[in-house]
């Protein structure tokens, strides 16, 4: 017969701890196992939340487990595997709105400080274009591509589609290296030449091409070459 669920003192319980002493105070063993609830035959919730981060290398390798992957732990069913994907989608999108002013773009930080926890993580390489109106303020920001980075995938129509939609003045573009390493390959190159060229004459001119790496970015306006023919 399997062990009863091992009970913990009432003043150890994550959620009067985080009412006492407010959720700041808390480990990320703590916050999960409130998310958690219980935990499962023969250990506490701690017990459980520890060996879930534990199984993911931590919070960081955590954010990005998928529903089936949570399930694969013993003692996460179902529900608190939705439940813990749900959690962390919606810590995903707080960090990265900003409800209190518009993002006004004046150089490759004003990007960056925005987009490098979303992206510095991501395992593929994700193409975004920002449209911006004639303030340098971004009216919408729009993942257009999945994948390696080359002229065929890229396709200048789907890029400028979305601009002409909403009538955008300028236009950033932006995209990951999941190596860490922001260093512009030959075909980086190539397709950003290629849609300063399609930006020009559409008249939606593309002010730069921003790539991410890990807690680092290169700007190829700033590299010189492909932006000369672009006014600042």
């Amino acid at each position: 017969m399997l062990p009863p669920e091992v009970k913990l003192p009432v003043n150890e319980m994550p959620r009067e701890r985080l009412v006492r002493e407010g959720p700041d105070k808390l480990s990320n063993q703590e916050l999960l196992a409130i998310l958690l609830r219980t935990g499962s035959r023969g250990e506490t919730v701690l017990d459980q939340s520890q060996r879930l981060l534990t199984s993911f290398g931590g919070l960081l390798q955590l954010k990005d487990a998928t529903v089936e992957e949570l399930q694969a732990v013993r003692g996460i069913g179902f529900v608190k595997a939705i439940e813990i994907r749900a959690t962390l989608e919606l810590a995903k999108r707080i960090h990265t709105m900003n409800t209190k002013e518009k993002w006004i773009i004046s150089g490759p930080e004003d990007v960056t400080e925005r987009v490098m926890e979303e992206m510095r993580f991501l395992q593929q390489e994700h193409f975004i274009a920002l449209y911006l109106n004639t303030k340098n303020q971004v009216m919408h920001k729009q993942t257009l591509f999945i994948g390696g980075l080359n002229s065929s995938i890229v396709h200048p129509r789907e890029v400028f589609k979305e601009g002409i939609r909403r009538s955008a003045a300028s236009m950033i573009c932006l995209h990951n290296h999941p190596s860490g390493d922001p260093s512009p390959s030959k075909e980086d190159i190539q397709v950003t030449k290629r849609l300063v060229d399609c930006g020009n004459i559409i008249g939606i001119p593309v002010l730069d091409h921003i790539i991410i790496g890990d807690q680092c970015y290169v700007s190829l306006r700033d590299l010189g070459g492909v932006f000369d023919s672009v006014n600042p």
